[in-house]
């Protein structure tokens, strides 16, 4: 390559002098990729285009201003449609080719969407648009009132095919197509090319020219991909360190469910945290205000799923987090897109668990990059990162010296028995004592090194001749050991612990650290605060039937403790049965039931069998 050629400009393409004026006071310099490839053979070729490129490397530009320099201004009727599979997208779209049209006087641009007046939406078509940027519903809709007509329409844009069919639009954009001329010209643009957006090349273009920007599938090069791994429990309190980690983060969360979304979002905001939500449960004007915040940054983070977060167009996004991996690896693709764009750098950011290692594997085949393995930082870490980022905000701080000299005698009249280093301290600890006190005696949750140091741990126990169970009495620093005195056998499980301590102690939510599940007894970790709070609410509770106790875990055998308990409670039931005579087997020898025969009795008392012990005998019979 020819260092000292001179880049290749927009005007070099054939761009229209009015349309180079509307871009250039954009800030457009030189064409991107996937502009230089397109905009020459969308002006001066025939034959349909199929277009693979990431979010946020220039598509817009790349058909908008072709198709804007092919209209006829002295026509009021459609001649090209760009299809789009959310509103938002369609507005941003719209957006666009109205800056880029800023100096074509008389051409109109009409996005018409779902979600909005449809009768505006009629009054403004019949005044005329050349373009209409449209959703696939919407635009069926007014096709069939007889309010659009795409006869004399010569182009026809697909964007963000592949999210069109993963959002089951096939039908409507097949049925759109029938009232378009035979002899318009098509482009698809994707950021991936899975065999769904070959069909649909084969099916409805005519020889199309395919242009790709990086490789097929590939992920943006700006971006850098990386993975924490902690227990599945953990991923919250790994998310918050993330945040806390990077001080500047302005970022998107992406979650796999709505409900999930919602959750993760009311946690941040419980925690103090800069945060909102964006999902398919809110409504218009709720998703409308949620952008709106995000986009003028006054929310720092945003918690999103895939569909709801489809055009959002921002352009400085610092992180990606992805809070659980999605099934299809051309979602995360277009995940870790949104960051990295115009030329900028950005972090896609993985937090998984042991059992989502193969899906990560399979992302980096796919998208051709390593994901770099990252030790969830450390409170100390954190402290440390969030105190120079103070000192940075405190070097650049902007102060008006007129304006403050006022104020300052009587200040420092006021602070003058304090040294500087005093001063310093107390500035520090007004901003950080929140921060300081939540992480302070807080455990490493990184689950690399939990394991590493789990199995030194009970290596050593073992040349010493210890017993594991007594590993299990130990909490790590700032955390306390609680006992259960109920177990697996009882049919109770970690979802049955949760529940029962959300429901039965008062106050915020407790976080719940570590838990063994063992047969006859249950031990957990708990935050050394919460800890009497826990006892306090579990006094006197039951689990369908049983009567439970908690206590402080010590070096008392409970295991001894539970088979004792059991057969006494066994021994008592086998005299109560030889009592009423009621012929059992092994009954009238004064002998106990099976341990497990009772223990299926209790479990069959769970809501799904409602005392139906047949039923709970017949699908967990061993085969």
């Amino acid at each position: 390559m020819d260092e000292n050629k001179e880049p290749i400009t927009f005007a070099d393409l054939g761009v229209a002098p009015e349309l180079l004026k509307a871009i250039s006071e954009l800030g457009f310099e030189n064409p991107m990729p996937i502009q230089e490839m397109v905009i020459p053979h969308l002006l001066n070729e025939d034959g349909d285009v199929v277009g693979l490129a990431q979010t946020g490397t220039g598509k817009t530009a790349a058909f908008g201003l072709p198709v804007l320099q092919r209209i006829n201004p002295d026509s009021d009727t459609t001649q090209a449609l760009v299809i789009a599979p959310t509103r938002e997208l369609c507005l941003q779209i719209a957006g666009d080719l109205a800056d880029f049209s800023k100096y074509q006087d008389k051409i109109r641009i009409l996005p018409v969407y779902g979600g909005s007046s449809i009768e505006s939406q009629i009054r403004a078509l019949r005044k005329g648009a050349q373009v209409i940027v449209a959703t696939p519903g919407r635009l069926i809709d007014l096709i069939k009132r007889g309010e659009v007509r795409l006869d004399n329409v010569h182009t026809v844009i697909l964007d963000e095919a592949d999210e069109m069919l993963n959002m089951g639009f096939l039908d409507d954009i097949t049925e759109i197509l029938t009232h378009v001329p035979d002899d318009r010209k098509m482009l698809l643009f994707s950021a991936t090319m899975p065999k769904e957006i070959a069909n649909i090349s084969r099916r409805f273009m005519h020889q199309p020219v395919e242009f790709v920007a990086g490789n097929k599938n590939e992920g943006s090069k700006n971006v850098k991909h990386i993975y924490y791994m902690v227990k599945a429990h953990d991923k919250y309190l790994a998310l918050k360190r993330v945040a806390d980690n990077n001080p500047a983060i302005y970022g998107i969360i992406f979650c796999r469910t709505r409900k999930e979304t919602q959750e993760i979002a009311d946690k941040l905001i419980a925690d103090g945290y800069n945060a909102d939500c964006l999902h398919g449960d809110l409504s218009q004007q709720q998703r409308d205000l949620a952008m709106k915040k995000f986009r003028d940054h006054v929310t720092q983070l945003l918690v999103a799923t895939d569909v709801a977060a489809r055009g959002l167009d921002v352009d400085d996004l610092t992180h990606v987090i992805n809070y659980g991996l999605p099934d299809d690896v051309a979602v995360y693709t277009h995940r870790s897109g949104r960051t990295g764009r115009a030329n900028k750098t950005g972090v896609s950011v993985a937090i998984i668990h042991s059992r989502e290692k193969g899906k990560l594997r399979e992302i980096e085949k796919i998208i051709g990059k390593d994901f770099e393995y990252r030790k969830v930082p450390t409170p100390e870490h954190i402290i440390e990162k969030q105190l120079y980022n103070l000192a940075d905000r405190l070097e650049r701080v902007e102060v008006d010296e007129a304006e403050i000299a006022k104020y300052l005698p009587g200040v420092r009249k006021k602070l003058e028995w304090l040294s500087e280093e005093d001063l310093l301290k107390r500035a520090l600890s007004l901003e950080f004592n929140r921060l300081l006190q939540y992480y302070q005696n807080m455990p490493d949750i990184d689950l690399n090194e939990a394991e590493k140091s789990g199995r030194r741990e009970r290596g050593e126990k073992r040349q010493r001749g210890e017993k594991l169970d007594k590993d299990r009495r130990t909490a790590p620093d700032g955390m306390e050991r609680l006992m259960l005195n109920i177990g697996k056998s009882q049919g109770f499980f970690p979802g049955n612990l949760m529940e029962l301590v959300n429901k039965s102690v008062n106050g915020p939510k407790p976080e719940i650290g570590r838990i063994d599940l063992l047969p006859d007894y249950t031990l957990f970790d708990v935050r050394k605060d919460d800890a009497h709070r826990i006892l306090e609410g579990l006094k006197n509770t039951d689990f369908f039937g049983q009567r439970l106790r908690a206590e402080i875990a010590t070096d008392r055998d409970y295991k001894l403790e539970a088979r004792n308990r059991r057969d006494k409670q066994s021994r008592k039931a086998a005299k109560n049965a030889a009592a009423k005579g009621d012929g059992r087997k092994g009954a009238s020898k004064g002998k106990a039931p099976r341990g497990d025969k009772a223990a299926k009795a209790t479990k069959a008392k769970r809501p799904e069998y409602n005392g139906n012990y047949d039923l709970f005998i017949n699908r967990h019979k061993k085969k």
